[in-house]
């Protein structure tokens, strides 16, 4: 299970070497929705239905996907024009914004506190997350684990300075986890359900309590300024997709299986602790996003301040 596992974050990471040649394909006259999807996500899910090309043909769209291995790597992607649409969580769009990139925030799911944590092996004497204090710990630098392991640290009494954080991808993460060369894991599903499974992981905390685990919906903000209509029939698939989805947990869990390369009940474990009901952005999310983003300003992780509600979507675009 272990090898098993490890060749599957190894295939999600290697995918984003596709990127070039995939956004570089032709559709003819047809315009085209360049959509960037990770391994696991609701837009996974929307791919296989095969529904948004159905609904976008009327209006003369085609659409191309592109899969990447994380939030930050989909972002430069936009940020550099090779995609359109795509999803990421909390932290990525933040450094992003930093960086200048164009990009505009459409939609959220609503709050999943179980779908990232921080593991240590089955066999750890670590029992607490104050017991982090001078030990290393594994993280995807500048995704949504790096909040929770800071607002983790935070409430058990210890700074971010009091630990020896390592910046791996989570097929190096994994790596180091099994082999003890780090002494905890911050990572998000499905890696997280599938470290549960191969590696007896344990959960020292998730994020239950100290973050909400948002995901986001962003376009562009030249695209959303040409294609309004084409973004606005994407977030009504990815609706109906989600609302099949959170009452056939087993069936879609079967039938991403193969796609993925996990065990269903895998991926069933990490879906049921998933949210569902895609929501219109508002006020009150990005308020929680420029927290976000203050907290990083403040540990120096962010290189200047940045205000999130300039890249919302206003009413009306």
């Amino acid at each position: 299970m272990k090898r098993f596992v490890k060749r599957w974050i190894t295939r999600a990471v290697l995918s984003v070497s596709l990127v070039a040649a995939t956004v570089s394909a032709s559709y003819g006259e047809d315009k085209v929705v360049r959509i960037g999807y990770q391994k696991y996500g609701k837009l996974v899910l929307l791919k296989g239905r095969g529904s948004l090309e159905e609904k976008l043909r009327p209006l003369g769209y085609q659409v191309s996907w592109t899969e990447f291995p994380s939030g930050p790597p989909l972002l430069e992607a936009l940020n550099v024009g090779s995609i359109d649409f795509g999803i990421a969580g909390e932290t990525p769009p933040i450094f992003a914004q930093a960086a200048g990139a164009p990009l505009v925030y459409l939609a959220y799911d609503p709050p999943a506190p179980r779908g990232e944590a921080i593991l240590v092996p089955k066999d750890s004497n670590l029992k607490s997350v104050a017991d982090l204090r001078g030990k290393k710990v594994a993280l995807n630098k500048g995704s949504n684990v790096h909040y929770l392991l800071v607002k983790a640290l935070e409430h058990a009494g210890l700074k971010y300075t009091d630990i020896q954080p390592v910046f791996l991808a989570p097929a190096d993460a994994l790596a180091a986890f099994t082999r003890g060369s780090v002494d905890a894991w911050v990572i998000w599903d499905p890696y997280e359900a599938a470290a549960e499974a191969s590696t007896g992981a344990r959960i020292l905390t998730d994020g239950t309590g100290l973050v909400a685990n948002h995901q986001f919906y962003f376009s562009s903000k030249k695209f959303l300024a040409e294609n309004a209509k084409a973004v606005d029939v994407v977030l009504e698939a990815l609706n109906e997709a989600d609302d099949w989805t959170k009452d056939h947990i087993d069936e879609v869990a079967a039938q991403l299986s193969p796609s993925v390369g996990l065990p269903a009940p895998v991926l069933a474990t990490s879906l049921r602790r998933e949210s569902y009901g895609i929501r219109p952005i508002n006020d009150e999310v990005i308020a929680s996003q420029q927290r976000i983003a203050d907290t990083f300003v403040a540990l120096g992780l962010l290189p200047k301040a940045i205000t999130v509600s300039d890249l919302q979507r206003k009413q009306g675009s």
